[in-house]
Formats: structure tokens, C-alpha cells, sequence
């Protein structure tokens, strides 16, 4: 299994991609804060603002659920994927590059090239 440079994706792909693709609607906006219904546990209620996202941070937390992270871990949690699977299924998914780590001559791991 290839090393997914995580780093590298959290700074390509931003958590207003994935809350679009997570179909989410936001109850509220206030500059770069969005809060609404939360995706992970299924708040059914448009009204709902448990679910709070910065989308400049790309950080999220939703005050009933007690979920919390990146927009990766959103996207984990969103759709029940480990994070390995969910990184690669999101970059499929936004038709993106998945960022591969590369080891280097000293046996470390470091980014792939991009081109």
C-alpha cells in the first residue's frame, strides 16, 4: 500500500470541497464560519447548527456528536472509511491526484515530486 502524503492534501484540497460533495448545506454562514446539520451523525434538520466548519482553518467540530478534525477526517468520518481509504476515494472522487510518498536514498519518506 503506497504512503499517501496527507500533509499535501490537506493544502490541494479544501474542506468547502468536501462538504460540496458531502452535499452539505449550511444553516448559517458568517464569513469563513459555516454551521448546519452534521454529516457524520446524520442530523436531519436543515436548521440544525450543531455542525460548525471553518472553511480558511479547513477544521470542523460538531457540538452534539463530539466530531472534530480536517477535512479529511470529515471525509472519513462521512462516509466510514479508515483514513487511508477515504483519502484515496476522496481524491477519486474530486478527479484529483492522489499525493504519494516517495522514499528517499536514506530509506525516509519524504513528498513525491509534482509536476
Amino acid at each position: 500500500m503506497a504512503g499517501i502524503d496527507f500533509q499535501s492534501l490537506r493544502r490541494e484540497v479544501g474542506m468547502e470541497a468536501v462538504l460540496k460533495l458531502l452535499g452539505f448545506v449550511p444553516a448559517c454562514r458568517h464569513g469563513s464560519q459555516v454551521r448546519g446539520p452534521c454529516p457524520i451523525h446524520g442530523a436531519k434538520r436543515p436548521e440544525n447548527r450543531s455542525f460548525s466548519a471553518n472553511l480558511s482553518l479547513n477544521a470542523y467540530r460538531c457540538f452534539r456528536c463530539g466530531s472534530y478534525g480536517n477535512q479529511l477526517d470529515l471525509w472519513a468520518g462521512a462516509t466510514a472509511q479508515p483514513l487511508h481509504q477515504a483519502a484515496m476515494d476522496l481524491c477519486e472522487k474530486l478527479n484529483h491526484p492522489v499525493p504519494l510518498l516517495q522514499r528517499s536514498q536514506n530509506g525516509r519518506k519524504k513528498s513525491a515530486p509534482r509536476g
